[in-house]
């Protein structure tokens, strides 16, 4: 009997200061997975970095329909011909990003662990609520957001979930039916068998866990 269990999509942040290697990983994998969007901007020190990197990745994402969306710089979204934004201060800016850069714009909001904070954020029109870290990472404050959380969320909450920070394929796995979105960081850039390969392992084992399910 085949059911309808849905396979997370791949949701990649690329480090702050992008390299030519970085930037070469990045058109293989957008070349090779099926990617929904890339950010940009996360730890970025400067507006200068922001614009580097931007600028940088831009091209490859638009090349291959892929969105890419900017890390609490909002208001310079636009200028930089992006699709959007991901705040990590939960539901303070929603209101103000979408009012500057229009109803089709992404704006996407990080939770940390709170079921409070993400519910404020989808109330007022996020398109997205990000909660992480799921394991150690230094994501957020560390505080874990449970697989119940995510869980919870799924069966409550219409606003598609993002799970980041510390996913490794057995966590994909028990992410695999109650997250719409995993976003990749480190867990693929610092991968000592590099980063298409760390990629492959986490869709072979959504892959294993959908075939599972049917």
């Amino acid at each position: 009997m085949e059911t309808d269990m849905p396979v997370p999509r791949l949701y990649l942040v690329i480090p702050p200061l992008p390299t030519d290697e970085t930037l070469c990983d990045l058109e293989v994998l957008l070349d090779g997975f099926d990617i929904a969007c890339v950010r940009v901007g996360a730890g970025a020190t400067s507006e200068a970095e922001l614009r580097r990197a931007a600028d940088a990745v831009r091209p490859l994402c638009h090349s291959c329909d892929v969105n890419l969306v900017l890390t609490d710089h909002f208001r310079l979204a636009p200028g930089l011909g992006l699709d959007g934004v991901h705040l990590n201060d939960g539901q303070r800016h929603v209101r103000e990003a979408r009012k500057l850069l229009g109803p089709d714009a992404i704006v996407g909001a990080f939770a940390g662990s709170s079921r409070h904070d993400g519910m404020t954020a989808a109330e007022i029109g996020a398109d997205y609520v990000c909660f992480g870290p799921v394991a150690h990472s230094p994501l957020g404050d560390g505080t874990i957001a449970e697989i119940d959380l995510f869980r919870w969320w799924s069966e409550m909450i219409e606003t598609p979930v993002v799970a980041e920070g510390g996913i490794t394929p057995d966590i994909a796995t028990e992410l695999a039916n109650c997250a719409d979105f995993l976003a990749l960081g480190d867990e693929i850039w610092s991968h000592p068998q590099g980063s298409e390969a760390a990629l492959r392992q986490i869709v072979e084992r959504l892959a294993s866990e959908q075939e599972s399910h049917d």
